[in-house]
């Protein structure tokens, strides 16, 4: 081979080289751009301050369905039926005529299967016959089993089946506040009445009655609720109704100052009368007046609570133990007058023979004596 055939054939080598290395290379390029045109187009991030806000969501509505028989209607749905209208005759002893009769109403409830009814003492004070209507209309003779003209309480009894009764509730539990409800029947006319109202006081004393220790509502009360029960959330009788104060002496007008008997003192009246017929009620013989943040600063008391005696009663169990005029009763057994507690209520829990232990403050000494209860004179 001649030299010149040596370097043709190297020649031709070299451009094979080249031609297999160079249309790898232009084969890598061409996969790379083919590959990058392929793949999803890159969105450059819009700034915070010019980002598209998403439609706003509608708002959630919520159907909300009122339950009607809430706390307030279910008491009253239970206590109702057990609730009377009491008719007093005034004149004359049929129910069967109207003619020359004359009639009174109050309210009332019934507090036991025997069929036993509370009312007040002025509801049926000198009727010569009485009756009550239940709930439904149904009319039924009723016979009194005894009656009290101090605490304004009387029990009546009636024959056969009873539509309802209702229970006490503890009177010494109640709170300023504390939601309460009448039932009865206004101007005997409006069977089942219901008005709702607070606990406004508690041991209240009204002047020009015999009554002390009330429980004071602003639950409205009218001429034929007397006698009717004031009830709490529990659906228990905590106090009868008894009266409604809506001017004073002065002229003065007041509204929502109704007065109930409170039911601690209504169950322990009822109690002896059904036993009975009437009230064993132990006595000291004391008058006195309560005590109040006034009296209080004026007499310069360190009591804050209690009652004031104002008079003695000669030859009585307060006289014979050395209890003096302006003495501050505070306590009777350790037990404090306050609010809650009248010195009725009290007394109300001894018998005819017990003795108890008075605390007294007498010109700013405590000081305690025993009384033995007599019973109360006629």
């Amino acid at each position: 081979m001649s030299r010149s055939s040596g370097w043709i054939v190297i020649i031709v080598v070299l451009g094979i080289l080249l031609g297999v290395v160079g249309g790898g290379v232009m084969g890598g390029l061409v996969g790379m751009y083919v590959a990058r045109n392929s793949a999803a187009p890159v969105v450059a991030p819009v700034p915070q301050e010019i980002k598209a806000v998403s439609p706003a969501q509608p708002p959630v509505v919520q159907n909300l369905t009122v339950n009607a028989a809430s706390e307030v209607v279910e008491v009253v749905r239970k206590v109702e039926p057990a609730v009377v209208t009491v008719v007093s005759n005034l004149g004359g002893s049929s129910f069967g005529s109207r003619t020359g009769q004359s009639e009174a109403s109050g309210s009332g409830v019934i507090i036991s299967q025997e069929g036993h009814v509370v009312t007040n003492n002025h509801v049926i004070e000198g009727a010569n016959s009485v009756a009550v209507i239940y709930n439904d209309g149904t009319r039924v003779e009723a016979k009194v089993v005894g009656a009290d003209p101090i605490t304004d309480i009387a029990v009546l009894k009636v024959n056969g089946n009873v539509p309802a009764v209702a229970s006490f509730g503890d009177s010494s539990a109640l709170q300023l506040g504390e939601w309460v409800i009448a039932i009865g029947s206004p101007l005997g006319n409006y069977r089942g009445s219901v008005t709702v109202g607070v606990v406004s006081g508690l041991n209240r004393r009204v002047q020009g009655t015999t009554q002390d220790g009330l429980v004071q509502t602003d639950a409205a009360i009218n001429h034929g609720n007397s006698g009717g029960p004031l009830i709490n959330l529990a659906g228990q009788i905590i106090g009868i109704n008894t009266l409604v104060v809506r001017d004073t002496p002065s002229g003065a007008q007041a509204e929502g100052l109704g007065f109930a008997v409170p039911s601690n003192t209504v169950r322990s009246v009822a109690e002896q009368l059904i036993a009975r017929g009437r009230i064993e009620y132990p006595f000291i013989g004391i008058s006195y007046t309560e005590v109040t943040p006034q009296i209080a600063a004026e007499m310069n008391l360190a009591s804050k609570s209690g009652v004031i005696i104002t008079t003695i009663t000669p030859n009585s169990p307060a006289s014979q133990a050395g209890i003096q005029p302006q003495d501050v009763v505070t306590a009777i057994n350790n037990e404090k007058l306050d609010e809650n507690n009248s010195l009725r209520s009290i007394l109300f829990k001894y018998h005819v023979g017990d003795t108890i232990t008075l605390t007294l403050e007498r010109g700013r000494k405590m000081i305690q004596v025993k009384v033995t209860l007599v019973q109360r004179p006629t």
